[in-house]
């Protein structure tokens, strides 16, 4: 027998404020043709006065732990992937912890920005495959407006915020290609690029927060190498063709890299996820909140097979195989 995570509920929350792309052009020199050629991004969410990084990712969690059909006591460890926390410490997670009223295991954050998810994914696995956890929520939760520059239309136009949530519950398999879980998690980073990705502040810098900056062209071209890569690994470490997976849930950064990636992997558009006409890039939470859709309204069933795969600042990235 094998110890895997299934994932037993999905989650989601979005903020009420929706943000077009006319309405951006109030704001910075752009245009809704300009944005949707070069992005495919529509429309996003941004956090009104009384939304958090934490309070989305409690909305979502609890979404989630509904769907699971687990009460919150059950759960002994959260991870949440997020690179806007409410404070500098305590960990996001632990605020969550609290306001599910769950008072004991562990609760922490994970930071890697828009690989966040795939990150905090593969911690959560790991934890349950080592049996050191039997139930655990992970986070992806993102505030990203409150680090956006409204000056530069490169990057402003291409973020929004949100949160997504799994329960991930430890079940004993047969160790067969059609059981449910987590088949396997590949994480990777490369700190030499982390110039071309970041944000121009910090605590240990000049005590601001800052902004984002992005050096685009290289963006683009890591992320369709990296991520195309990723998912290849994962694929072969499990002995499944790309003809075996019938949904690829991609990190939602935007609908070139998307359609790039699916290209390389000879994956066709019709089995790949794609909110960032309506959510566009919510970093750590878009992943989730892309399964989280796509299950409510039916499309990714029990039983199916997913890859899923991210690139953020860093760079990180990674993948993983999941059969719902």
């Amino acid at each position: 027998m094998v110890l895997r995570s299934q994932i037993a509920g999905t989650g989601s929350f979005l903020p009420e404020r929706i943000v077009t792309n006319d309405d951006m052009s109030k704001i910075v020199d752009t245009s809704d043709q300009w944005i949707q050629e070069r992005t495919g991004i529509q429309s996003r969410r941004f956090v009104g006065p009384t939304d958090t990084t934490s309070s989305m990712g409690i909305a979502a969690a609890k979404n989630a732990l509904e769907a699971a059909e687990m009460p919150a006591e059950d759960i002994d460890l959260i991870v949440c992937a997020t690179t806007t926390p409410d404070l500098t410490f305590p960990a996001t997670a632990t605020i969550i912890q609290a306001e599910l009223g769950i008072h004991s295991g562990a609760a922490f954050d994970v930071q890697a920005v828009c690989s966040g998810f795939v990150y905090a994914l593969a911690t959560a696995d790991n934890f349950v495959k080592a049996g050191q956890a039997n139930n655990v929520l992970v986070i992806g939760s993102e505030s990203f407006s409150k680090i956006l520059d409204f000056t530069d239309r490169s990057t402003c136009v291409l973020f929004g915020d949100g949160a997504g949530a799994v329960v991930l519950k430890a079940t004993e398999t047969p160790g067969e290609k059609s059981d449910q879980g987590i088949f396997s998690t590949h994480i990777y980073s490369d700190g030499r690029y982390r110039h071309n990705l970041y944000v121009d502040g910090g605590v240990s810098t000049d005590q601001r927060t800052g902004y984002v900056k992005m050096n685009g062209q290289e963006v683009f071209r890591h992320a369709v190498e990296n991520m195309s890569r990723a998912v290849q690994t994962a694929l072969d470490t499990n002995g499944f063709h790309i003809d075996e997976v019938n949904w690829f849930v991609p990190h939602q950064a935007n609908r070139r890299i998307l359609t790039a990636v699916s290209r390389r992997l000879k994956l066709p558009h019709e089995r790949v996820i794609s909110t960032v006409d309506h959510h566009a890039n919510t970093s750590a939470a878009s992943i989730p909140l892309a399964l989280d859709e796509s299950v409510r309204a039916g499309k990714i069933k029990s039983g199916d097979l997913l890859a899923l795969e991210a690139m953020g600042g860093g760079f990180t990235w990674g993948s993983a195989i999941v059969r719902m």
